[in-house]
């Protein structure tokens, strides 16, 4: 099933358990603002026993983003343990590319610690977790998360878009390193429906127009920078991946790669392999119970069961 993750995340409608008794949902508030356009995402709390602490849940499945593929089911596991649940929408393929993507994630950050008291959850204990490019983008955050500045405007942007810990299905994590050294996923090299995600363009300011990248280091350097492994510091959050090793459209390779190199920095990582398993499988949602597990280990310093 090799695109199972995508009617998963995205293609197929499901039912959620929107169960009042169980939680509450705030839909669709405003986050940022790109070209015109509204950033949204829709926080679920649990309505009672909220322990104080939140976990972001990256709507996205081959950097597809949409209101649709938000399903209360998938929080379950984090809502019954106490986390609010902030779902975020970003900028969607093909409209915008993965460098724009990444930025919407940066701001959904920034703006759930802006306004954690409001949500009542530490801003210095959040989570973040998605499956396939949401995994991606939650390592991007993960390992790349930036500082705040202290002099802007926007109180939002003073906020830094660092996380505490990650908790993620097949992410995408070197595409300069693609199933072996050296292979690389540059401008256009995905196959469709996921090439318009990178089909890079920059703006020339005096002619007014985009131009696509087609100098292969520019390419490079646009696809280095959105790749989570050559992010990983010191400061890296405490991260779990979980992947199947029959994956065909994102290696195993990716999660091995990354865990080993936040190992080499002396950082938290742990890999969990599915044998047989490609992307996506019959009984992926109980392994959402394990990122619960990982969130509460390193969020709410609960010793490992």
């Amino acid at each position: 099933m090799p695109r199972a993750w995508l009617g998963w995340l995205l293609l197929v409608p499901m039912v959620a358990a929107e169960d009042a008794a169980t939680f509450t949902r705030e839909k669709d508030i405003l986050y940022g603002r790109k070209y015109g356009l509204a950033l949204t995402l829709d926080v679920f709390r649990p309505a009672k026993g909220a322990n104080g602490l939140g976990v972001i849940f990256v709507v996205s499945g081959g950097w597809f983003s949409k209101e649709t593929a938000i399903n209360a089911d998938f929080y379950e596991p984090f809502l019954k343990r106490g986390y609010t649940v902030f779902a975020v929408l970003h900028g969607s393929q093909p409209k915008f590319t993965v460098p724009e993507i990444v930025d919407d994630l940066h701001r959904a950050v920034r703006w759930v610690k802006a306004n954690a008291k409001t949500y009542n959850v530490d801003p210095d204990r959040l989570g973040i977790t998605g499956a396939s490019a949401g995994g991606h983008l939650s390592l991007m955050m993960a390992a790349g998360g930036k500082d705040g500045d202290a002099k802007a405007a926007d109180p939002v942007e003073r906020q830094s878009s660092r996380v505490k810990a990650a908790a993620v299905f097949f992410p995408p994590t070197d595409f300069l390193n693609w199933g072996k050294p050296g292979v690389e996923m540059l401008a256009r090299s995905f196959q469709p429906p996921f090439t318009a995600a990178v089909d890079l363009r920059e703006f020339d300011a005096k002619k007014a127009l985009y131009f696509p990248v087609e100098d292969k280091d520019r390419q490079r350097e646009i696809m280095k920078a959105v790749s989570p492994a050559t992010h990983v510091s010191d400061r890296t959050a405490a991260c779990l991946l979980i992947h199947g090793d029959r994956d065909k459209l994102v290696p195993l390779q990716q999660s091995e790669l990354f865990v080993n190199k936040v190992k080499e920095v002396k950082g938290t990582a742990k890999l969990v392999v599915r044998e047989g398993a490609e992307h996506g499988w019959l009984t992926i949602v109980a392994d959402l119970e394990l990122f619960a597990d990982w969130f509460d280990e390193h969020l709410a310093g609960k010793k490992p069961g």
